[in-house]
């Protein structure tokens, strides 16, 4: 019989980002395994919650019985070093870490030495640490002192699909899938397209506008001064069937981000076969096949400008990488093998 497990995340278990999609595929394929998961949600506001926020979370991990497998999403986990280290010698905490949290783009330099202090400690007070990389892995050993022999690595999981069948227009339509935040690069993608406005071409981007609402105004308005509004549309946070529609019609996929701790999107878009425009930023070219696209180095606006403008005009490039992408498919895990293996994660736990 195996334990039960206490799964702690804060917000919306519902988002659509990477990081929610990840935990809520993992709670499913651990239940469907037979294991007894019970989800706790904490307050928005993560990673900067305020004190309300703070003493909410203190008491969900108070109430939880002595003893109980308990995992953290590094959202809250890594922001609330108190409150781990606390519980720690009651409960069996697992702290799970999409990628370092000051790692994030557009943080002042207080919040920055500030989340690195906080996760460095917090990481301190987990039994086990479950990344979504080797590249996460590596982050953690070299910048905040994890051993490694406990963390674990479980990368996420790739649902079987049809390769996309793409747009039939004549314009190649790219897509991009991310929350507007200044991580993800949207207005370095900006910047580089309005540099070649006078080639065909449409971009479609994906996610929510709300979550950092003045970077999304921010990337709006650069928008509007390159004169692409007719050519960039900025659609939002999209429900699954709709974001699976959006794939099957691209052309393209492009994802400049400076940082990814793996970038599900873009093993959504390498297993369709869609050819790949982003960067070396974090596990991103451990993410991305060989030959399934091109990647620079990120915030260089010139070289992402040069590699959109080779996918755009050179359709053997175009279909050199979506062979690649095709090809590399057969090797991404699928999200029971994940889930077991989260779980197996979870049995090394003392």
């Amino acid at each position: 019989m195996s334990d039960p497990i206490a799964f702690v995340l804060p917000g919306d278990p519902e988002s659509r980002t990477g990081g929610y999609i990840y935990d809520k595929r993992v709670v499913e394929g651990l239940r469907g395994l037979g294991r007894d998961v019970t989800l706790h949600r904490l307050a928005d506001g993560f990673p900067f919650p305020d004190p309300a926020a703070v003493a909410e979370a203190a008491a969900v991990l108070r109430a939880l019985p002595d003893g109980t497998l308990t995992v953290v999403d590094g959202l809250a986990f890594s922001v609330l070093p108190e409150v781990v280290a606390t519980e720690a010698g009651r409960l069996r905490l697992v702290a799970l870490i999409h990628h370092p949290l000051a790692l994030e783009n557009g943080l002042s330099g207080a919040q920055r030495r500030a989340l690195e202090t906080n996760e460095r400690w917090a990481l301190a007070a987990a039994r086990r640490v479950v990344v979504t990389s080797p590249g996460t892995a590596r982050d953690l050993q070299q910048g905040y002192g994890v051993e490694a022999g406990r963390i674990g690595v479980v990368l996420p999981g790739t649902d079987p699909t049809p390769p996309a069948q793409g747009s039939g227009e004549a314009a190649p339509v790219m897509l991009a899938v991310a929350t507007l935040t200044p991580r993800k690069g949207y207005l370095d993608l900006v910047a580089a397209l309005s540099r070649l406005a006078g080639l065909p071409w449409r971009l479609d981007c994906a996610g929510s506008l709300e979550r950092d609402a003045p970077h999304a105004a921010a990337v709006q308005a650069a928008v509007r001064h390159a004169g692409l509004t007719d050519r960039i549309r900025l659609i939002g946070e999209i429900d699954e069937p709709t974001l699976l529609r959006h794939y099957d019609r691209a052309d393209l996929f492009v994802l400049p981000s400076h940082h990814e701790g793996y970038g599900m999107a873009l093993a959504e878009a390498s297993a369709r076969g869609l050819p790949i425009v982003s960067t070396t930023g974090g596990a991103i070219p451990e993410t991305v096949p060989a030959g399934a696209g091109l990647l620079v180095p990120p915030g260089d606006i010139d070289a992402l400008t040069e590699a959109l403008r080779r996918v755009l005009t050179d359709p053997a490039a175009r279909l050199a990488m979506r062979e690649a992408g095709l090809a590399a498919r057969a090797r991404l895990p699928g999200w029971p093998a994940q889930a077991a293996a989260f779980a197996r994660e979870l049995d090394r736990v003392v």
